[in-house]
């Protein structure tokens, strides 16, 4: 939300979100505040309240199977063991819907995930986040316009 000049201040649907407009396009920007393998109950309302196809919706989320601060997008696909997306699928009834995946690095041995993924990055990991949140920022508009290979093409692999 930073990149985007926002801020999700607004609680609706089980989830802070706020409007914005990227590339002449209103969206709005959902941050669920349920546990995550409950996100997709936001997700869900949030749809049905505007009358949007799971096809309208962009995910972005943590991936533990990439490096900090990698970024990659697809179409469409399972939940590769990330258990938001894995709640939006479900809740949704489909896994057809762009994703954005921003990787957090593999948990360390003896670490639980829940505590993995809540923890604090690094100053160094902290940049890289950063520069991946900046990426997802960019690819946005992609998205937004259905351009997902050329999103793909430019920042799967960062």
């Amino acid at each position: 939300a930073l990149s985007l000049h926002t801020e999700l201040r607004t609680a609706r649907f089980h989830a802070l979100c706020a409007e914005t407009v990227v590339g002449g396009r209103k969206i709005l920007l959902l941050k669920p505040q349920t546990y995550m393998n409950l996100s997709g109950q936001a997700v869900k309302e949030a749809l049905a309240y505007y009358k949007l196809t799971p096809e309208r919706l962009i995910v972005f989320s943590d991936d533990v199977n990439l490096d900090v601060g990698r970024t990659r997008v697809r179409r469409s696909g399972s939940d590769g063991g990330q258990k938001g997306l894995r709640s939006i699928i479900t809740c949704l009834g489909t896994d057809a819907f762009p994703r954005m995946r921003i990787g957090v690095g593999q948990k360390p041995e003896r670490w639980d995930m829940a505590d993995w993924v809540l923890s604090r990055f690094s100053t160094e990991e902290r940049k890289l986040i950063d520069g991946a949140a900046e990426r997802c920022a960019d690819a946005l508009p992609l998205l937004l316009e259905g351009e997902i290979e050329k999103a793909m093409g430019l920042y799967n692999g960062k």
